[in-house]
Formats: structure tokens, C-alpha cells, sequence
């Protein structure tokens, strides 16, 4: 199992996830290595209610709420307040995904 640690030290270092990534994992390095659309594209690979509430991430992350309040929807998962950081919501995918 890899830590949120890891594979943020992976994402700013590495040319690739570590081979260890499951799809979700993969998705959520590829955003912190700053490769957003291609985090978006794998995303979308993985099934409900998993990718979804990667997608809803991602598109917080942007700054698009309304898409992102669309893709909790999907997910099952309350929209996080404001207060929570895009970082610390990386931290909790990763944990709960990893």
C-alpha cells in the first residue's frame, strides 16, 4: 500500500505512477504530477462510484463547482465545504482509494 506521501513524492519526481497504482491511484498521481487532463481521461476509465468521485475532484480542483457537484451526485458523496483544501481532499482519496 502507498501512501498519500509516496505518491505525491512519486508524482513531483517520477516520469510514471509507481507500478503499484490501481487505476484510482493512477488517476490521482497523474493530477498531482500536473498532467490534469490526463488525470480526467483516466478517471473516466474507472466505474462508479469510485471514478466519479475522482471526476468531482478534479473538477473542483479547476474551479468548475457545478460540474463537481454533479460528479459527488454520482459518487454518493456529500460535496466537501470549501474549507477543505484541494490538497487535504487529495490526501483523503488517496487514503480511502489506496
Amino acid at each position: 500500500m502507498i501512501t498519500p506521501e509516496e505518491l505525491l513524492h512519486s508524482a513531483h519526481k517520477d516520469s510514471a505512477p509507481p507500478a503499484a497504482c490501481n487505476p484510482a491511484l493512477r488517476a490521482l498521481w497523474l493530477s498531482k504530477a500536473g498532467q490534469w487532463e490526463a488525470a480526467h481521461d483516466a478517471c473516466q476509465l474507472i466505474a462508479d462510484p469510485v471514478g466519479a468521485w475522482i471526476h468531482a475532484h478534479l473538477h473542483r480542483e479547476e474551479g468548475d463547482h457545478g460540474n463537481a457537484a454533479y460528479w459527488y451526485h454520482r459518487a454518493n458523496k456529500a460535496v466537501p465545504p470549501r474549507s477543505l483544501s484541494i490538497d487535504d481532499e487529495w490526501v483523503q482519496l488517496v487514503t480511502a482509494l489506496g
